[in-house]
């Protein structure tokens, strides 16, 4: 085997453990989801946080909790809306969600109209992102809550939040860091969220710091900041 053939092998063998990893991550993260789920009963309250189209809003939707949905591309929402607008307990919302209520652009991958249904799930409000688009007219004003006042709100009428799950392409970061010194966390029973540190590397000390002083505080069964 000569050094070329030999590299493009080895390539091949780092690309299939990086897949297979990758996976794993994946089926770990689902069953957490799952396991986490069966243990929700109509009266409980949960949030879902950069809904899309719904797939983890179904599983939410199945236990009979009530469930509020915040999801603010339109093309998303408007598939959301489809397969939830008639359900009795999901709460739609087509807003993003920050640390400050008012309005925001939300940007998307620069690959969106190749295919928007699978394509919509990058879709963020933070600049900078790999994959977004820098075409600014390509950016959508859309109405942004304060999301921790809406959490205080939340817990005041219903006590605790069963479920606070989170996937909102990077703008997650400011909104924990608020959680935290807050204690918003601790009326949660579990919190899951995909953080993405990968696709902003300025923030990726921020992440750390963060992910290191909540891994001091609390068991990853409690705030999972690795889900997916």
């Amino acid at each position: 085997m000569d050094d070329a053939t030999r590299e493009q092998y080895e390539e091949k063998l780092r690309k299939q453990r990086r897949r297979t990893k990758r996976l794993m991550r994946t089926a770990q993260s689902e069953g957490f989801m799952m396991g986490a789920a069966a243990m929700l009963r109509p009266g409980d309250v949960v949030v879902d946080c950069g809904a899309n189209v719904g797939n983890v809003t179904a599983v939410l939707c199945a236990t009979g909790a009530t469930v509020h949905c915040f999801e603010p591309d339109p093309y998303a929402y408007g598939l959301l809306h489809d397969r939830f607008g008639k359900a009795e307990n999901v709460h739609l919302h087509n807003k993003a969600v920050g640390i400050e209520a008012g309005s925001i652009g939300l940007m998307r991958s620069a690959t969106f109209d190749d295919d928007p249904k699978k394509n919509t799930v990058m879709s963020t409000t933070l600049p900078g992102g790999r994959g977004i688009s820098t075409d600014g007219s390509d950016v959508i004003d859309v109405e942004m809550i304060d999301f921790p006042a809406f959490l205080t709100s939340l817990i005041a009428t219903s006590g605790d939040i069963a479920m606070l799950k989170m996937d909102i392409e990077g703008a997650e970061l400011d909104i924990l860091e608020v959680m935290q010194s807050r204690r918003l966390f601790d009326p949660i029973r579990i919190t899951l969220v995909e953080t993405h540190e990968r696709k902003f590397p300025e923030l990726r000390p921020r992440f750390r710091t963060l992910k290191t002083q909540i891994a001091q505080e609390f068991s990853t069964s409690k705030v999972n900041l690795d889900w997916i």
